[in-house]
């Protein structure tokens, strides 16, 4: 008998399970085993009995959630093919922040694969996208409408630095998620020449220093001390993004409110959040390449995720590829679901 999709991975309350493998796949509630993509707060979660993840999400959970954020930890390496009960798994690269993998799930010559959350677009912090070719992929769909072309990193990276040189005595105050986006800028900050110190509000203190830890080049960052906020005249400093418009901003000179986001493409949002400097970059993939991602994998069928989930499968019915919605609930842009600057994120509730 062949194997159907539906042995391999099922739709529980906590999330993704695998029945033959008796383990979930980044749940949102505590579970006995868990598999995990990536160290954003809406995929790993603290309070799991065993988990297995790349070495780097465990480095970055025990960062964010504190040493005994489970009770059993497991080093995943990537490509390398592991046996879980009656399933073979193993994780590939996915390219949106440090240590993201994607997670595929074999038996009987059938493979699911999950991709957490990821992108096609280059990321000097980071491994590169890996194609897994498969039966079944899940993709997310963050921006998963046409209307979602992300522009050149680089460009955007290059108006930051233009406006700190047309307006040198004005500080810049970019607000960035502190996982993943925050270290990406700065390492795009310094291949673009910035030499400069990158000052840092201090809920970004730790997981940079975990970046730099991993051998990710970020240069001088200094954390902002509240004496030296008047005098940081044409700095670049970054910061969780709801700070931007905090009191906590509004001490540095004349600020220059930015946000690197790639909603940051919907002219409302920019405006909503009183961003004067608005800069599109994202670490998810755009609408072209989600299309893309798809028809590189070969799937015959294909399961939506947190995100436009309707326009994906339509897409996804225009080519013959069978697709479906799964309304997961719990994921949401990695942005949203941060815990804010001193926020616990093991007080998550799992309907964050």
């Amino acid at each position: 008998m062949s194997q159907r999709a539906s042995d391999l991975l099922t739709l529980t309350r906590e999330g993704l399970y695998c029945p033959l493998g008796r383990f979930h796949v980044d749940p949102t509630r505590p579970v006995e085993r868990a598999l995990i993509t990536h160290g954003h707060a809406d995929h790993a979660r603290a309070g799991h009995g065993t988990v297995l993840a790349t070495p780097e999400t465990l480095r970055i959970m025990a960062v964010r959630y504190g040493e005994d954020f489970c009770t059993t930890r497991q080093e995943a390496r990537l490509g390398e093919r592991m046996r879980i009960g009656d399933v073979t798994v193993f994780f590939a690269p996915a390219g949106h922040v440090l240590g993201s993998a994607q997670i595929a799930i074999e038996r009987d010559g059938k493979r699911i694969v999950v991709s957490g959350d990821y992108k096609r677009a280059p990321d000097p912090t980071c491994l590169p996208f890996e194609v897994v070719p498969c039966d079944v992929f899940i993709t997310e769909a963050t921006f998963g409408l046409p209307v979602f072309r992300h522009p050149d990193t680089r460009g955007e990276v290059r108006k930051l630095i233009d406006s700190v040189t047309l307006f040198p005595e004005r500080a810049h105050i970019v607000g960035a998620y502190a996982l993943g986006k925050a270290q990406r800028v700065m390492a795009l900050l310094r291949e673009e020449g910035w030499d400069r110190p990158i000052h840092l509000h201090g809920a970004m203190e730790k997981l940079t220093e975990l970046y730099k830890r991993e051998g990710v080049p970020l240069g001088e960052t200094p954390k902002v001390v509240a004496a030296d906020r008047k005098s940081l005249h044409g700095a670049i400093v970054l910061c969780p993004p709801s700070s931007i418009q905090d009191v906590w901003s509004r001490k540095f000179p004349d600020p220059v409110t930015a946000f690197a986001s790639g909603w940051m493409r919907v002219r409302a949002r920019a405006r909503q959040k009183g961003v004067e400097l608005p800069l599109v970059i994202s670490d998810h993939s755009d609408w072209p390449d989600l299309c893309r991602t798809i028809l590189d994998t070969g799937a015959e069928e294909v399961w939506v995720t947190h995100g436009q989930e309707d326009a994906l499968v339509h897409w996804c019915g225009t080519r013959g590829i069978r697709a479906k919605p799964l309304h997961l609930l719990g994921y949401g842009d990695d942005g949203e679901a941060e815990p804010d600057p001193g926020h616990d994120p093991r007080m998550e509730e799992a309907s964050a």
